[in-house]
Parts: C-alpha cells; structure tokens; sequence
C-alpha cells in the first residue's frame, strides 16, 4: 500500500467515524459531571460563552435534524483540525537549501559515500 492510499484510507475512516459513529455517542453525562451535579458543585453553572456559535452544543446551528447536525459538525471538526495541522506542517517543514550551496542533501549523500 502507497503512503498516498494510507493517507487516503486514513481520511476516509476518520470522517466516517466523525459523520455517522459521532451520532451515537451518550448523550448523559459523564462521570464528572455527574458527581458534580449529584454534590451540587455545578449550582452555578453558567453557559459556555460560545454555546450560540455555528458548531456549538456538538451541532451545527440551522439544521433541525440531531444526526445531520451532529454528523456534519464532527466532519467539519476533522476538516478544521486537518486544515490547521496540516497548514502547520506545511510552513515548519525541514527545507532544503538551495541546490549548489552545500545543502543538507548533499551533506548527507557525502556522508553516505565516505561511510560506505
């Protein structure tokens, strides 16, 4: 299998996983908070300041049917994340120098040849 089909396969699965296993996730809550609730530690809970924005609550804001929403908010989340790690990745990456100038590729091929 080619690095490029990996990859491929890869982003397929996690926005499958994202788009329709994200549905099914609990909608209870989970163990902190409800201790939390059970203890009366969240008597002054307030809203998250972003709970009216487009993808707040795990949804999309607009669309009316709960697994539609859900779903594309989870693809929309792998999209952001992979947008951002990947711009990321694309601006720290290792360069080169210019060929001619004694770059890193030609200091590791005269290193190669004088160990071999």
């Amino acid at each position: 299998m080619t690095t490029k089909r990996f990859f491929a396969a890869a982003l397929l699965l996690t926005l499958v996983l994202a788009g329709i296993v994200s549905y099914y996730a609990s909608s209870h809550p989970d163990g902190l908070e409800k201790v939390a609730g059970d203890k009366g530690i969240n008597a002054e809970e307030k809203d998250h300041a972003l709970k009216d924005s487009p993808l707040g609550d795990y949804g999309v804001r607009g669309i009316d049917n709960a697994r539609l929403s859900g779903g594309l908010s989870g693809v929309i989340g792998v999209a952001a994340v992979l947008a951002v790690g990947g711009g990321l990745f694309w601006v720290l990456r290792r360069r080169d120098e210019p060929s001619g100038s004694g770059g890193a590729a030609e200091r590791e091929r005269a290193e190669a040849s004088r160990d071999a």
